[in-house]
């Protein structure tokens, strides 16, 4: 049979659009498990409804594919006329279209409002959906939960990757396990026995590597399996009225408690993945098309509308935060309104017009016209990647700015604070030490500028997300080997302490509020959970945690200030905005303002730290550097002055905000006793009477 009579017979096969298959004709129930699970996953985005679990409406997702794929696939198989080639067309011409638009209209949209450094990861992120690889960059980059998610336009299309590498493997398995035991129950064995070793795959990767369950086909084909091989035992199934109902009732249980109980914060996918997929399988064995929740208008709409409702309801989300609008209810219904408006024009003018006319054209014309449009727009992605994000586009004052803002102060963190292993800053005379977190490693050259002469210098250690107080473990580096930064400089700083420097003032800075309350500001809701913990992680703070970490940080600071003078710098204003992209932002629509916080804000996210620091001072005498006088005045501190910015982000002070500091350090070291001790020295050298520099 030619490639013509081929495409012929087959091209019509599929046609999800209102979920109809050959397979399983058409089924309300399955319509309304897709409105369903893309309601869940909308109002999860956009944080309406209490909705914490509503990503579970992907897993959903899942489970229909796989139920209608195998379904598919097996009865081609059955009658003898399946064709692989036919079933990747089919697919093809489903996702890519609409996918293409919305990747091309993004890229337009970025060209007028996204700065270089965005619009070439917009770029790269669009190029990789459309070749169904976004999954693994995303992995590569950080996790779905993350703080930084909402400035991926095109997170959401992870889940379309996964889906189309299980599209491009599924049939193959099945064609040869056909070919060799052309059998139901082969295919049964072969979908349980694959399940099996995904879903274990899955639960092992989300205690160890979570992001790698979230994101790779190896930990999430269990779940498509799972709908696979639920059409292969159910597809005879005839249960009674009360059974059928039976099992709906408890399908729909299942999924929407999975949606309203479990949340981001635990351990996802897992073996609580289970919940919701289970419900989805009762749900399609159930039957039950007749049900008021699937079958009336709204239901149709938004199952027949799914995908493209899933498709332009993420860029929208990313826009509210994009500008600072995401707890605006106002803006957020704007946004879920306009998202269903556009998924209907997708629906009518993109995916089934494009559909029809691919079906009226020759098998090659309407192959190279698909294929033209991906190599096209990804071609176009590509010139954004290799050129930078395009800055030409931008006015000079903008680049300026941008450029300035995000010059930081500290060129070797690649070399002191990512590997977490001690660096010297400065001259040889090692006359104070700093240790701490990312805080410490912006602030260590504005302290080295702030040192009295050249030859003196300052020993450093720091590492990301780390904080240096016996008996806390920070979440980020529980359960890491000796090679984790935090750990090597924990363990380092230990024999320092105690043994070559045991007299050197030492100074700690620590961005110290997000280890006993958790993230604030631009961070994602799911990291506002301390990120300190003395023996089991918690959610939120408690008397009892508070109590504990005010213990243990004051008996740390107590203990380093035995031998040495210890200074506790107080926490750095955090913007809640991230400073450099909104003046940016500002400025590309003509309205540039300053931002700031207000002091009492700051207190109210600091006093519990500024309390155990006072006990610290009271206890042992540690001394306190405060930052606010020279980042605040009377009433608001400062992320930008006259349109400059003081940050590199929401919380990390730039090469221009940190220098609003050497005052701070100059005269915590014109207070310090004088000890010239030479790193490589074991034994502490007191200075020559002489030699003591004048103090500032």
């Amino acid at each position: 049979m030619d490639l013509v009579k081929l495409w012929t017979k087959t091209q019509d096969k599929v046609s999800k659009g209102i979920v109809v298959t050959n397979a399983t004709g058409f089924r309300k129930d399955i319509n309304g498990l897709r409105a369903l699970a893309v309601t869940a996953v909308v109002l999860y985005h956009f944080n309406v409804g209490g909705l914490i679990g509503g990503f579970i409406g992907v897993d959903v997702f899942f489970v229909i594919s796989g139920f209608l794929m195998t379904g598919i696939i097996t009865k081609g198989l059955q009658q003898g006329d399946f064709s692989i080639l036919s079933f990747y067309w089919s697919r093809a011409k489903r996702i890519i279209p609409a996918l293409v638009v919305v990747a091309a209209v993004l890229l337009i949209l970025g060209w007028f409002f996204l700065a270089p450094n965005e619009y070439k990861l917009l770029a790269k992120h669009a190029r990789q959906s459309l070749f169904f690889l976004s999954n693994v960059s995303y992995l590569r980059e950080s996790g779905y939960f993350d703080s930084a998610s909402h400035s991926k336009w095109l997170l959401h299309t992870w889940s379309l990757s996964v889906e189309w590498q299980f599209y491009l493997a599924l049939p193959v398995i099945l064609t040869v396990v056909w070919k060799l035991f052309p059998s139901k129950k082969a295919m049964i064995a072969v979908h349980s026995v694959v399940l099996v070793c995904s879903f274990l795959t899955c639960v092992a990767l989300t205690n160890t590597a979570q992001e790698k369950a979230f994101y790779l086909l190896q930990s999430r084909a269990w779940e498509m399996l799972l709908g696979g091989l639920c059409f292969l035992l159910v597809s005879n199934f005839k249960p009674s009225l009360a059974a059928r109902k039976a099992l709906e009732y408890c399908g729909l249980l299942l999924i929407l408690a999975s949606v309203f109980l479990i949340d981001a914060a635990q351990a996802w996918p897992g073996y609580l993945a289970v919940i919701p997929t289970f419900g989805a399988v009762l749900v399609l064995a159930a039957k039950q098309e007749n049900s008021l929740w699937s079958n009336n208008r709204i239901t149709r709409w938004l199952g027949t509308r799914s995908y493209s409702l899933y498709l332009w309801h993420w860029p929208l989300v990313a826009g509210l935060f994009y500008f600072y609008q995401q707890d605006n209810s106002l803006w957020i219904t704007a946004a879920i309104l306009v998202a269903l408006l556009l998924s209907e024009l997708s629906y009518r003018i993109v995916e089934q017009p494009v559909r029809r006319g691919l079906q009226q054209l020759t098998p090659p014309r309407a192959l190279a016209l698909l294929v033209g449009l991906v190599i096209l727009t990804g071609a176009a992605a590509q010139v954004v990647v290799t050129k930078n994000g395009l800055s030409q586009r931008m006015s000079a004052d903008i680049l300026l700015m941008i450029d300035k803002a995000q010059t930081g102060n500290n060129p070797r963190n690649g070399e002191c604070l990512a590997m977490g292993i001690p660096c010297v800053y400065g001259g040889p005379e090692i006359e104070a030490m700093i240790i701490g977190d990312s805080h410490a490693a912006t602030l260590v050259t504005v302290a080295q500028n702030a040192l009295l002469n050249h030859e003196q210098g300052i020993y450093f250690q720091a590492a990301p997300a780390c904080l240096p107080v016996a008996g806390l473990t920070v979440r980020e580096h529980a359960n890491r080997d000796q090679d984790d930064p935090c750990i090597k400089m924990l363990e380092q700083i230990t024999k320092t302490l105690d043994n070559k420097m045991s007299r050197v003032p030492l100074i700690v800075i620590n961005r110290t509020s997000i280890y006993p309350l958790g993230y604030n500001g631009i961070d994602q809701t799911e990291k506002r959970k301390p990120q300190a913990y003395a023996s089991t992680p918690i959610d939120t703070p408690t008397p009892e945690s508070l109590e504990e970490f005010s213990r243990l940080y004051v008996e740390s600071a107590c203990a380093m200030a035995k031998n040495r003078p210890v200074y506790l710098m107080r926490p750095i204003p955090e913007m809640r905005v991230d400073v450099t992209d909104a003046i940016g932002k500002e400025m590309l629509l003509g309205s540039p303002r300053d931002f700031t916080i207000s002091r009492e804000d700051y207190m109210a996210r600091n006093d519990f730290v500024w309390k155990t620091q006072d006990q610290a001072h009271e206890q042992c005498g540690v001394q306190i550097l405060d930052p606010l006088p020279y980042l605040c005045d009377d009433n608001v501190c400062y992320g930008s002055k006259g349109g400059e910015p003081l940050y590199l982000d929401d919380n990390h002070l730039n090469e221009y905000g940190g220098r609003l500091l050497e005052p701070m350090f100059a005269k915590a070291f014109s207070a310090m006793p004088y000890l010239q001790v030479h790193i490589g020295a074991v034994e502490v050298h007191p200075p020559a009477p002489g030699n003591i520099p004048p103090k500032a």
